[in-house]
Parts: C-alpha cells; structure tokens; sequence
C-alpha cells in the first residue's frame, strides 16, 4: 500500500535514513525544490534512488516551475520562462497567439521537466489577484477576470498534458483575494459567497476537469470562518467537490506554512479529515516527515483511483515543434519586457 503523502526531500542525493524512510512509509509522490536541483543528471539519480527505496515507479514527482520568479529549475541547465503575466499582455493585443504560445510554452516546459525525471508541475495559477492583495499571487495570475484566465491557464494545462506532464491546478478554490501570505500567516477572506461564485471559484470550475488540483490555505468566513479551505470539511465539501465540482486529486498546499498551526500530525490528520486525498509536506526535515506519515492513511478506495488517473496522464506525449516552441517562449518574455 501507499501512504497519502508527498513528501520533500533533504539535498541533491538520497541519504541512507531517507532511504529508509520512503521504504517504510512508501509515500505515493514527492516534491522538489531548488536545494533538490544541481543538474539533470543528478535530479535523474534523486528520483531513481527514491523511486527504488519506495519500491515503485508509480511516483508523482513534483516541482514548480511556473515562470518568472517561481521556477525552481534556472539556467544554465534550464532555460529561463517568463511569467504568467506575460501570456496575459500577450492575449491583450493578440488572445489567439497568447494561447497558443502558452501551450507551446508548457508543452516546452514539459519535455524539459521529463528530461530531468520530472513528472509533475505545481501550474498553472487559477487565481485572480485584486486591487490591495497580495504580492505573492501577483504576475503569478493569467489575468484578472475569469475569462483571461480561464483561456490561458487551458492552454497551460492541455500543453503539460499533451507533454505527458501531469498539471496540478492551484490554488483551490482560489487565493487571490488574500491580503498575507499564507507561508507567513493565516489569510482571511470575507468576501460574500455569492460573489466569489461569480469570480474567483469561476476558472476552478471552468477547469474542474484537470485531474489534480492543490488546496489554499486561506480562510473564506463566508464560508466557513473556523478554518482554511485546505482543513475545512465545508469548503472541501460545498465548494471544491461541490459548486466548482472538481472530482480530481485533491492536495494541500504545504503543511509547513505559517498560515497552519498545530503539530505537523495535527495538521496532516486535518488535511485527510476535510477530504483532501493527499498531504504535502515539503521541508525535507526527515523527524517532520516521519511524524506526517504516521498520521496519514494508506491511499485506497476513491483517493487511490484518483491518483490511478493522474499515473495515467504520464503515459501520453504528443510531438510538438521545438523551434515554434522556443520561438513563442521569446515572444511572451518580450511581451513581459516591454
């Protein structure tokens, strides 16, 4: 059986009590960072290594690699990808070119990520940032009304697919509207339901279709005012099962961000209880990742086909044109410059 976990990783080679962690615990994904990546031969050894304590090939192995400032793989080994924002003044001037670039752009991301190993990215960004939230969504969005994102975060997400990527859509059911950061504090947002129904849960539900998406760690008190979306039974339940009608893979977002309290296993059995399928855990603190794995269930039942399907995804790769692909990735950063 496979434990409901994606867990991080301590450096660039797996370390013996880590080896013998995943071999324990047998977590059904992991997650890179940049302490994780020095080049693609060595990310190759990483994920062997992993792969071969937890005894199973069936690992989702994730990393971010939106674009512009959130992409953990950089030059020289990886090229530079503009973010999401440039797709967007792109589509202004030219919508057609602007999705058919960010597909180009994610189908180019995909071969590159898979060259490395890699067979999940934390992208595309569904949320719609508004006047006096945060920076930390920002250029991140594909625009600022439902439409522009809904059009181009499709384009993102069809592109990793046809690359044999699996897109993990974020962050359900929306974070935009946050005032903090949820990795340093806990974001609430007390916009009237009626209202988030009529825009930022909208490309959610236009993209409810995508087979895995990652929870936010943000408090809608219209809602549900006692917990974050990612730990509240109602939100999972009325809104991301419900109205956005997302039946895909559910995660959270990362167990040790500020915007959580309690015990990493306080926090896990929390996760698990709202309904989410699977709990991520990203710091790499192996005493963390034990105490999260022992308070998680195996994956079965619905949970387990969910993940079936997004296992599914990673055996599909279309061709595409590399020169039209690199040659679309330059106009949107020239779009982003300008």
């Amino acid at each position: 059986m496979r434990a409901s976990l994606i867990t991080g990783l301590a450096g660039h080679s797996l370390a013996a009590d880590e080896a013998r962690f995943l071999a324990s615990a047998r977590p059904c994904g992991l997650i890179l960072f940049a302490r994780n990546c020095d080049s693609p031969d060595q990310i190759r050894a990483l994920i062997d290594a992993a792969k071969s304590a937890i005894g199973s090939d069936e690992v989702l192995v994730l990393i971010d690699q939106e674009g512009g400032r959130v992409r953990r793989l950089k030059p020289p080994h990886w090229r530079a990808l503009p973010a999401a924002a440039a797709f967007a003044l792109l589509s202004e001037r030219h919508p057609g070119e602007a999705r058919r670039a960010a597909w180009l752009a994610a189908r180019l991301t995909a071969a590159d990520l898979l060259a490395s190993g890699i067979n999940t990215n934390c992208a595309p960004v569904l949320d719609l940032p508004v006047a006096g939230s945060h920076e930390i969504i920002g250029n991140r969005a594909y625009g600022t009304t439902p439409d522009a994102v809904i059009a181009l975060a499709r384009a993102v997400a069809e592109g990793y697919l046809a690359g044999g990527v699996l897109p993990v859509i974020k962050h359900i059911p929306g974070h935009g509207r946050a005032r903090a950061d949820s990795h340093l504090e806990l974001p609430t947002v007390a916009t009237p339901r009626a209202e988030l129904e009529r825009t930022d849960f909208v490309p959610f539900r236009a993209l409810r279709d995508m087979p895995a998406a990652m929870t936010a760690h943000v408090v809608f008190s219209d809602i549900d005012p006692t917990a974050p979306a990612s730990i509240s039974p109602v939100v999972t339940r009325d809104i991301i099962r419900g109205h956005i009608g997302f039946d895909g893979l559910l995660m959270s977002d990362d167990l040790n961000m500020h915007a959580l309290s309690g015990s990493m296993g306080d926090r896990a059995r929390a996760v698990i209880a709202a309904g989410s399928d699977v709990v991520l855990h990203c710091s790499g603190n192996l005493a963390e990742m034990e105490e999260v794995a022992a308070n998680v269930p195996a994956l079965d039942g619905q949970p387990l086909a969910r993940f079936a399907r997004c296992v599914a995804v990673l055996r599909r790769q279309e061709p595409f044109n590399v020169a039209e692909a690199e040659a679309a990735v330059a106009a949107a950063a020239a779009a982003e410059s300008v």
